[in-house]
């Protein structure tokens, strides 16, 4: 990417990471997923107890490999072996030291905006964890609230049922069923639909619980 636009982008992080503290969020700014892997080593202590959300961030950045290092109590929910598994580290993960994630959109007010399906990923980012730690590409960065919604209903939302093989209208159509209805809850009736709970994140009572790392880089969506 040409430099100028690589330095119009982190002008931009840099301001929304000033919102992010002002709402008593830790925020970081790294150029590369290099600079984040190491911001994210530095939050993390030997021997934690970790869980994280499904998020292709976290896989692009390389946020997985560090998880998976063995340094780490890491519940992995992939290597689960059945679904009644799958929820039971679901549940442990709300005692975890720390939970790694990605956000669906961030706002430059400094808000985080997350939408989920079966809901541990939202429940876990706003009660739980001792710690949250969120990892997010440029691309996630979006003005408001109302961009967040149309940014989850005609990105995020699509782009994640195709990845997991889900039969929803989105997955068919490229965008969310109610993309075009101002309303933050519209979308389809499908029993595999990806958007059901919906959750913004603002100021934060303990000042050291979430902390936020944006990402010069494209990643996820």
């Amino acid at each position: 990417m040409d430099n100028n636009m690589k330095t119009t982008y982190r002008k931009r992080l840099e301001k929304t990471a000033k919102a992010l503290e002002k709402n008593n969020m830790q925020a970081f700014v790294a150029d590369t997923c290099e600079e984040a892997c190491e911001i994210v080593k530095g939050l993390l202590r030997e021997g934690a107890q970790i869980s994280c959300g499904g998020s292709m961030t976290l896989n692009e950045c390389g946020v997985m490999d560090i998880m998976r290092s063995g340094k780490y109590d890491f519940l992995d929910r992939a290597k689960a072996s059945s679904p009644e598994e799958v929820g039971e580290i679901y549940r442990k993960a709300f005692f975890c030291d720390a939970y790694l994630s990605s956000s669906n959109a961030i706002t430059e007010n400094g808000e985080l905006y997350n939408v989920d399906g079966n809901c541990n990923r939202v429940a876990a980012i706003t009660f739980g964890p001792k710690q949250v730690i969120i990892v997010a590409g440029r691309n996630k960065v979006v003005r408001d609230l109302d961009a967040a919604i149309d940014y989850v209903k005609r990105v995020s939302a699509p782009a994640n049922a195709v990845r997991l093989s889900l039969d929803t209208p989105c997955a068919s159509l490229g965008e969310c069923a109610g993309a075009n209805i101002d309303n933050m809850c519209s979308g389809c009736k499908s029993d595999k639909r990806i958007c059901c709970g919906y959750v913004v994140t603002g100021y934060q009572r303990d000042p050291e619980r979430i902390k936020v790392v944006l990402v010069n880089e494209e990643l996820g969506y």
